[in-house]
Protein backbone atom coordinates (compact mmCIF):
# COMPACT_ATOMS: atom_id res chain seq x y z
CA UNK A 1 0.00 0.00 0.00
CA UNK A 2 0.91 3.72 -0.78
CA UNK A 3 -0.32 6.23 0.93
CA UNK A 4 0.30 10.77 -0.39
CA UNK A 5 -0.61 13.15 1.89
CA UNK A 6 -0.55 16.44 -0.54
CA UNK A 7 0.38 19.17 1.79
CA UNK A 8 3.52 19.69 4.16
CA UNK A 9 2.03 22.08 6.64
CA UNK A 10 2.06 20.96 10.23
CA UNK A 11 -0.94 18.80 10.54
CA UNK A 12 -0.14 17.45 7.07
CA UNK A 13 3.21 16.57 8.20
CA UNK A 14 2.01 14.84 11.57
CA UNK A 15 -0.24 12.68 9.76
CA UNK A 16 2.32 11.50 7.14
CA UNK A 17 4.71 11.15 10.25
CA UNK A 18 2.44 8.88 12.42
CA UNK A 19 2.05 6.32 9.13
CA UNK A 20 5.11 6.03 7.13
CA UNK A 21 6.96 3.39 9.77
CA UNK A 22 3.95 1.35 8.98
CA UNK A 23 3.00 1.96 5.14
CA UNK A 24 4.82 3.43 2.37
CA UNK A 25 4.37 7.39 2.39
CA UNK A 26 5.32 10.12 0.43
CA UNK A 27 4.13 14.02 0.96
CA UNK A 28 3.92 16.33 -1.33
CA UNK A 29 5.35 20.04 -0.26
CA UNK A 30 5.08 23.31 -2.49
CA UNK A 31 8.68 24.30 -1.47
CA UNK A 32 11.94 22.63 -2.30
CA UNK A 33 12.98 23.59 0.63
CA UNK A 34 10.55 21.82 2.54
CA UNK A 35 10.58 18.96 0.68
CA UNK A 36 14.81 18.68 0.97
CA UNK A 37 14.06 19.27 4.54
CA UNK A 38 12.04 16.45 4.98
CA UNK A 39 13.80 13.76 2.32
CA UNK A 40 17.60 14.75 3.80
CA UNK A 41 17.21 15.71 7.52
CA UNK A 42 13.87 14.30 8.66
CA UNK A 43 12.51 17.33 9.93
CA UNK A 44 10.33 19.93 8.82
CA UNK A 45 12.09 23.41 10.39
CA UNK A 46 9.59 25.31 8.73
CA UNK A 47 6.29 23.79 10.09
CA UNK A 48 7.34 21.72 13.26
CA UNK A 49 10.56 23.07 14.17
CA UNK A 50 12.29 21.18 16.84
CA UNK A 51 10.55 17.60 16.08
CA UNK A 52 12.04 14.56 14.22
CA UNK A 53 10.55 12.68 11.74
CA UNK A 54 10.81 9.42 10.80
CA UNK A 55 13.38 8.47 8.32
CA UNK A 56 10.78 6.22 6.24
CA UNK A 57 9.10 9.76 4.99
CA UNK A 58 9.81 11.17 1.84
CA UNK A 59 9.02 14.50 0.06
CA UNK A 60 8.58 15.55 -3.23
CA UNK A 61 7.25 18.75 -5.05
CA UNK A 62 6.25 16.64 -8.27
CA UNK A 63 2.62 16.80 -7.65
CA UNK A 64 1.61 14.65 -10.40
CA UNK A 65 4.82 11.89 -9.01
CA UNK A 66 3.11 11.82 -5.46
CA UNK A 67 0.02 11.54 -6.69
CA UNK A 68 0.63 8.55 -9.59
CA UNK A 69 -0.29 4.98 -7.97
CA UNK A 70 -1.48 6.25 -4.84
CA UNK A 71 -3.25 3.95 -3.28
CA UNK A 72 -4.78 6.63 -1.00
CA UNK A 73 -4.55 9.93 -0.68
CA UNK A 74 -5.29 12.38 2.41
CA UNK A 75 -5.53 16.26 1.49
CA UNK A 76 -3.91 18.66 3.75
CA UNK A 77 -4.11 22.01 2.13
CA UNK A 78 -6.03 24.61 3.11
CA UNK A 79 -9.25 25.06 2.49
CA UNK A 80 -8.59 28.17 -0.14
CA UNK A 81 -6.30 26.22 -2.05
CA UNK A 82 -8.13 22.63 -2.00
CA UNK A 83 -9.43 22.77 -5.00
CA UNK A 84 -7.06 23.85 -7.41
CA UNK A 85 -4.76 21.51 -6.12
CA UNK A 86 -6.80 18.81 -6.67
CA UNK A 87 -7.80 20.00 -10.48
CA UNK A 88 -3.99 19.59 -10.39
CA UNK A 89 -3.85 16.07 -9.53
CA UNK A 90 -7.19 14.88 -10.74
CA UNK A 91 -5.96 13.26 -14.16
CA UNK A 92 -4.10 11.13 -11.86
CA UNK A 93 -6.46 9.87 -9.55
CA UNK A 94 -8.19 6.81 -10.10
CA UNK A 95 -12.26 6.67 -8.79
CA UNK A 96 -12.14 4.12 -6.09
CA UNK A 97 -9.17 5.55 -4.42
CA UNK A 98 -9.80 6.76 -0.60
CA UNK A 99 -9.34 10.05 -0.72
CA UNK A 100 -9.41 11.80 3.15
CA UNK A 101 -9.31 15.23 3.91
CA UNK A 102 -7.47 16.97 6.60
CA UNK A 103 -8.60 20.34 6.12
CA UNK A 104 -11.41 22.54 8.62
CA UNK A 105 -13.05 24.38 6.06
CA UNK A 106 -15.84 26.00 3.94
CA UNK A 107 -15.03 27.21 0.26
CA UNK A 108 -15.44 30.70 0.06
CA UNK A 109 -18.41 31.41 -2.78
CA UNK A 110 -20.01 27.78 -3.22
CA UNK A 111 -19.71 27.34 0.70
CA UNK A 112 -18.76 23.59 0.36
CA UNK A 113 -17.38 21.34 2.55
CA UNK A 114 -13.85 19.37 1.35
CA UNK A 115 -15.56 16.31 0.63
CA UNK A 116 -18.29 18.27 -1.83
CA UNK A 117 -15.53 19.92 -3.69
CA UNK A 118 -13.62 16.91 -3.80
CA UNK A 119 -16.85 15.77 -5.18
CA UNK A 120 -17.39 18.28 -7.58
CA UNK A 121 -13.24 18.08 -8.88
CA UNK A 122 -13.66 14.41 -9.55
CA UNK A 123 -17.47 14.18 -10.51
CA UNK A 124 -17.01 9.96 -11.25
CA UNK A 125 -15.27 9.15 -7.98
CA UNK A 126 -16.81 6.57 -5.67
CA UNK A 127 -17.93 9.22 -2.92
CA UNK A 128 -18.70 6.76 0.00
CA UNK A 129 -14.88 6.54 -0.01
CA UNK A 130 -14.38 10.33 0.33
CA UNK A 131 -14.34 11.45 4.04
CA UNK A 132 -12.39 13.46 6.63
CA UNK A 133 -9.64 12.77 9.54
CA UNK A 134 -10.96 15.26 12.17
CA UNK A 135 -10.47 15.78 16.30
CA UNK A 136 -8.86 17.46 18.66
CA UNK A 137 -5.44 17.05 17.15
CA UNK A 138 -2.76 19.56 17.81
CA UNK A 139 0.24 18.31 15.33
CA UNK A 140 3.23 19.17 17.74
CA UNK A 141 1.90 17.34 20.27
CA UNK A 142 1.01 14.35 18.22
CA UNK A 143 4.72 14.32 16.44
CA UNK A 144 5.44 14.18 20.00
CA UNK A 145 3.94 11.02 20.80
CA UNK A 146 1.30 12.65 23.22
CA UNK A 147 -1.74 10.50 23.48
CA UNK A 148 -4.44 12.00 21.65
CA UNK A 149 -7.63 10.26 19.77
CA UNK A 150 -9.47 11.05 16.52
CA UNK A 151 -12.03 10.23 14.12
CA UNK A 152 -12.29 8.77 10.48
CA UNK A 153 -15.76 9.44 8.68
CA UNK A 154 -16.35 8.00 5.62
CA UNK A 155 -19.14 6.65 4.04
CA UNK A 156 -17.94 3.35 3.18
CA UNK A 157 -17.31 0.55 6.24
CA UNK A 158 -14.57 -1.11 5.08
CA UNK A 159 -12.56 1.53 3.94
CA UNK A 160 -13.14 2.78 7.28
CA UNK A 161 -11.93 -0.03 8.90
CA UNK A 162 -9.18 0.19 7.16
CA UNK A 163 -7.82 3.47 7.08
CA UNK A 164 -8.40 3.04 11.15
CA UNK A 165 -5.95 0.18 11.18
CA UNK A 166 -3.03 2.07 8.92
CA UNK A 167 -3.47 5.28 11.40
CA UNK A 168 -4.68 3.86 14.50
CA UNK A 169 -1.32 3.30 17.00
CA UNK A 170 -0.68 2.80 20.93
CA UNK A 171 -0.63 6.66 21.66
CA UNK A 172 -3.39 7.67 18.95
CA UNK A 173 -7.11 6.05 18.61
CA UNK A 174 -8.80 5.83 15.79
CA UNK A 175 -12.88 5.86 15.84
CA UNK A 176 -14.35 5.35 12.82
CA UNK A 177 -17.99 7.43 11.82
CA UNK A 178 -20.20 7.58 8.85
CA UNK A 179 -21.33 11.25 9.42
CA UNK A 180 -19.03 13.11 6.80
CA UNK A 181 -21.61 15.94 7.16
CA UNK A 182 -21.46 16.70 10.73
CA UNK A 183 -17.88 15.68 11.31
CA UNK A 184 -16.97 18.45 8.38
CA UNK A 185 -19.25 21.05 9.48
CA UNK A 186 -18.15 20.85 13.15
CA UNK A 187 -14.77 21.25 12.29
CA UNK A 188 -14.77 24.33 10.23
CA UNK A 189 -17.37 25.83 12.54
CA UNK A 190 -14.69 25.24 15.51
CA UNK A 191 -12.25 27.27 14.11
CA UNK A 192 -14.69 30.13 14.62
CA UNK A 193 -15.31 29.34 17.79
CA UNK A 194 -11.83 29.18 18.29
CA UNK A 195 -11.25 33.11 17.51
CA UNK A 196 -14.14 33.86 20.05
CA UNK A 197 -12.34 31.92 22.52
CA UNK A 198 -8.79 33.37 21.37
CA UNK A 199 -10.36 37.03 22.04
CA UNK A 200 -12.05 36.02 25.51
CA UNK A 201 -7.93 35.23 26.60
CA UNK A 202 -6.61 38.60 24.85
CA UNK A 203 -9.00 41.09 26.75
CA UNK A 204 -8.33 39.00 29.87
CA UNK A 205 -11.29 37.00 30.78
CA UNK A 206 -10.55 33.78 33.07
CA UNK A 207 -12.16 30.62 33.01
CA UNK A 208 -15.67 31.51 33.52
CA UNK A 209 -15.34 32.91 30.46
CA UNK A 210 -14.15 30.25 28.44
CA UNK A 211 -16.59 27.74 29.79
CA UNK A 212 -19.44 29.84 29.05
CA UNK A 213 -18.27 30.52 25.22
CA UNK A 214 -17.01 26.64 24.73
CA UNK A 215 -20.43 25.72 25.97
CA UNK A 216 -22.94 28.18 24.17
CA UNK A 217 -20.50 27.21 21.26
CA UNK A 218 -21.06 23.93 20.69
CA UNK A 219 -24.63 24.75 21.01
CA UNK A 220 -24.08 26.85 17.73
CA UNK A 221 -22.12 23.67 16.27
CA UNK A 222 -24.50 21.55 16.40
CA UNK A 223 -27.27 23.67 15.78
CA UNK A 224 -25.98 24.59 12.05
CA UNK A 225 -24.42 20.83 11.71
CA UNK A 226 -27.67 19.07 12.30
CA UNK A 227 -29.10 21.85 9.71
CA UNK A 228 -26.93 20.72 6.99
CA UNK A 229 -27.71 17.00 7.93
CA UNK A 230 -25.46 16.01 10.29
CA UNK A 231 -26.16 13.54 13.48
CA UNK A 232 -26.77 14.80 16.83
CA UNK A 233 -24.66 12.36 18.43
CA UNK A 234 -21.45 13.79 16.15
CA UNK A 235 -21.19 16.75 18.08
CA UNK A 236 -20.69 16.28 22.00
CA UNK A 237 -17.88 13.09 20.08
CA UNK A 238 -14.03 14.07 18.97
CA UNK A 239 -15.10 15.73 16.07
CA UNK A 240 -17.25 18.30 17.85
CA UNK A 241 -17.09 19.24 21.17
CA UNK A 242 -13.35 17.29 21.43
CA UNK A 243 -11.84 19.36 18.98
CA UNK A 244 -13.46 22.79 20.36
CA UNK A 245 -11.77 22.11 23.69
CA UNK A 246 -8.50 21.96 22.13
CA UNK A 247 -8.45 24.54 19.74
CA UNK A 248 -10.48 26.84 21.97
CA UNK A 249 -7.56 26.34 24.67
CA UNK A 250 -4.57 25.76 23.04
CA UNK A 251 -1.71 28.68 22.13
CA UNK A 252 -0.51 26.48 19.32
CA UNK A 253 -4.26 26.79 17.45
CA UNK A 254 -3.65 29.59 14.82
CA UNK A 255 -7.63 30.80 15.14
CA UNK A 256 -6.92 31.13 19.10
CA UNK A 257 -3.43 33.20 18.38
CA UNK A 258 -5.70 35.31 15.95
CA UNK A 259 -8.55 36.05 18.46
CA UNK A 260 -5.47 36.54 21.30
CA UNK A 261 -4.21 39.23 19.23
CA UNK A 262 -7.59 40.63 18.14
CA UNK A 263 -8.79 41.09 22.24
CA UNK A 264 -5.26 42.90 22.76
CA UNK A 265 -6.09 45.15 20.25
CA UNK A 266 -3.65 44.55 17.62
CA UNK A 267 -4.85 44.69 13.89
CA UNK A 268 -5.61 41.72 11.85
CA UNK A 269 -3.21 42.01 9.04
CA UNK A 270 -0.74 42.62 11.29
CA UNK A 271 -1.68 39.33 13.02
CA UNK A 272 -1.73 37.78 9.81
CA UNK A 273 1.84 38.74 8.24
CA UNK A 274 3.03 37.59 11.35
CA UNK A 275 2.04 34.05 10.98
CA UNK A 276 3.54 31.60 8.66
CA UNK A 277 0.59 29.31 8.29
CA UNK A 278 -3.16 29.66 7.37
CA UNK A 279 -5.57 30.24 9.92
CA UNK A 280 -8.93 28.75 8.62
CA UNK A 281 -11.16 30.63 10.71
CA UNK A 282 -10.18 33.67 9.34
CA UNK A 283 -11.73 32.82 6.08
CA UNK A 284 -14.00 30.46 7.32
CA UNK A 285 -15.85 32.58 9.45
CA UNK A 286 -17.67 34.14 6.26
CA UNK A 287 -19.00 30.86 4.66
CA UNK A 288 -20.16 29.64 8.14
CA UNK A 289 -22.15 32.57 8.44
CA UNK A 290 -23.65 31.82 4.83
CA UNK A 291 -24.33 29.07 5.87
CA UNK A 292 -26.06 30.19 8.90
CA UNK A 293 -28.56 32.03 6.95
CA UNK A 294 -28.89 29.56 4.57
CA UNK A 295 -30.03 27.00 6.43
CA UNK A 296 -31.83 29.74 8.99
CA UNK A 297 -29.76 29.08 12.10
CA UNK A 298 -29.00 31.51 14.92
CA UNK A 299 -25.22 31.86 15.88
CA UNK A 300 -24.72 34.60 17.65
CA UNK A 301 -21.00 33.80 18.54
CA UNK A 302 -19.98 33.08 15.13
CA UNK A 303 -22.05 36.15 14.03
CA UNK A 304 -19.71 38.79 16.57
CA UNK A 305 -16.43 37.07 15.41
CA UNK A 306 -17.52 38.25 11.94
CA UNK A 307 -18.11 41.65 12.61
CA UNK A 308 -15.00 41.71 14.48
CA UNK A 309 -13.16 39.79 11.14
CA UNK A 310 -14.69 42.22 8.44
CA UNK A 311 -16.53 45.02 10.24
CA UNK A 312 -13.85 46.16 12.32
CA UNK A 313 -16.07 46.27 15.37
CA UNK A 314 -13.92 46.01 18.68
CA UNK A 315 -14.22 42.68 20.63
CA UNK A 316 -15.07 44.54 23.93
CA UNK A 317 -17.98 45.86 21.83
CA UNK A 318 -18.80 42.37 20.05
CA UNK A 319 -18.52 40.92 24.25
CA UNK A 320 -21.08 43.66 24.86
CA UNK A 321 -23.57 42.44 22.57
CA UNK A 322 -23.21 38.82 23.43
CA UNK A 323 -23.77 39.71 26.87
CA UNK A 324 -26.61 42.07 26.43
CA UNK A 325 -29.23 40.05 24.38
CA UNK A 326 -32.64 39.54 25.20
CA UNK A 327 -33.01 36.73 28.02
CA UNK A 328 -33.65 33.38 26.51
CA UNK A 329 -34.56 29.58 27.87
CA UNK A 330 -30.86 27.84 28.04
CA UNK A 331 -32.38 25.01 26.02
CA UNK A 332 -34.37 27.35 23.88
CA UNK A 333 -31.91 29.16 21.91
Amino acid sequence: MRYTVIGAGSWGTAVAAMIAPKVETTIWARREDVAEDITLHDRNSEYLPGLDLPPELSATTDLEDAVEGADVLVVGVPSHGFRSILESAAPRIPPNVPILSLSKGIEQGTLMRMTQVTADVLPDHDSSVIGVLTGPNLAREIVGGQPAATVIAVQDDETARTLQGVFMGPRFRVYTHSDVIGSESAGATKNVMAIAAGMAQGMGFGDNTLATLITRALVEMTRLGVAMGGDIRTFPGLAGLGDLVATCNSTQSRNHKVGVGLGEGRKLDDIIGEMNMVAEGVKSTRGVLALSDQYGVEMPIAAQVGRVLYEGVSPVEAIGELMTREAKSEYGS
